[in-house]
């Protein structure tokens, strides 16, 4: 099994004048980490390339590329209130949205088993026009379009970050052939995410929200997989597999109530893997507490990689948590029979 890796020192020099939550030294810690446990060098690297116009396009307004570009042009700028640039962040922006389509175009040919992308800055709060949320370029709605253009018939978005991707769901919620799923905190930034957030028009259905309220962990999110996840995307039958791979839902962040362990994490993965032929792309989006996106982040490669995760029963899923599933499962019964 060969598993790519993108990461390149530009992501390193994305960087804000003052203290911020998304900094350079996320990155940092997941090198360290994976690193230390001997998984670098099990790696195929995969050279990050700035995305082209026409790429971005896909996505993107125009206005809003020129709008990051003139960014390179001052030392620092704020593009919202939680959004920063600096004179070498568009150019990082477009130095991850390149990588992770090379990444999972490499996927896609068989070139690769699967991937890994080690990104900043991240990308699925990044809307049509506009930034937000830490994010200049949608990454993974990026790559989602250029496989769709590759000739991929049906790609499965999963969004395990703590906060929802409103900049992925609004990119695809009128596309039958992108299915997105998203488990995140609710209510909280950025406000979308709602149970009955189901798609428009063609793609009624194709957009599968479940809004946790805070304190939810392994055993919860498991059976977000197992009972939502895995019957709606069996019946889909996805031929690729994009993960917006949060580790802001780990115990102990320092923006969310989550509880998730690293083997957690790596229970999703291999949920993730079972799919699409084990044709899977992870693309780092958020995390803060330093030691738990490390721990992660090497759950995470070990799957990839193929190591077996460590057998754990979670449990059952507690009573707040089971009630959530239960009205995502009759919200969606009518799109998807086999719930």
């Amino acid at each position: 099994m060969t598993t790519g890796l993108v990461d390149d020192d530009a992501f390193l020099l994305h960087r804000a004048p003052y203290d911020h939550p998304e900094h350079p030294g996320r990155l940092s810690a997941i090198r360290e980490r994976l690193a230390r446990e001997g998984l670098t060098p099990r790696f195929r690297r995969v050279e990050a390339r700035e995305a082209t116009r026409e790429e971005l396009l896909a996505v993107h307004t125009g206005e809003h590329l020129d709008r990051v570009a003139g960014t390179a042009r001052v030392p620092f700028a704020q593009l919202d209130p939680d959004t920063y640039t600096c004179s070498d962040s568009a150019r990082a922006a477009r130095l991850a949205a390149g990588g992770l389509v090379d990444l999972t175009r490499d996927v896609v040919s068989g070139a690769l088993a699967n991937g890994l992308a080690l990104l900043r800055p991240p990308g699925h709060h990044a809307e049509a026009d506009r930034a937000m949320g830490f994010c200049l370029f949608n990454n993974v709605a990026v790559a989602t379009r250029a496989a769709r253009d590759a000739g991929v018939a049906r790609v499965l978005v999963v969004d395990w970050d703590l906060h929802h991707g409103n900049g992925t769901q609004h990119s695809f919620e009128e596309d039958p052939d992108v299915l997105y799923f998203s488990t995140h905190q609710f209510p909280f930034y950025p406000g979308t995410g709602a149970i009955d957030e189901l798609g428009r028009v063609a793609g009624r259905g194709r957009t599968v929200n479940v809004p946790w309220p805070a304190g939810m962990g392994d055993a919860e999110y498991v059976a977000a997989f197992d009972r939502v996840l895995l019957p709606i995307a069996r019946a889909f039958d996805p031929q690729l597999v994009l993960v917006s791979c949060g580790f802001d839902a780990a115990a102990g962040d320092l923006l969310g109530g989550m509880r998730l362990s690293a083997d957690g994490y790596a229970a999703m993965t291999e949920r993730v893997r079972s799919l699409a032929g084990g044709r899977v792309v992870l693309a780092l989006e958020g995390g803060y507490n330093l030691e738990a996106i490390g721990a992660a982040a090497a759950a995470c490669a070990r799957v990839l990689l193929g190591d077996t995760a460590p057998a754990r029963d979670f449990g059952p899923p507690n009573a707040v948590g089971e009630r959530v599933l239960r009205q995502v499962v009759e919200t969606h019964r009518p799109f998807w029979p086999g719930l």
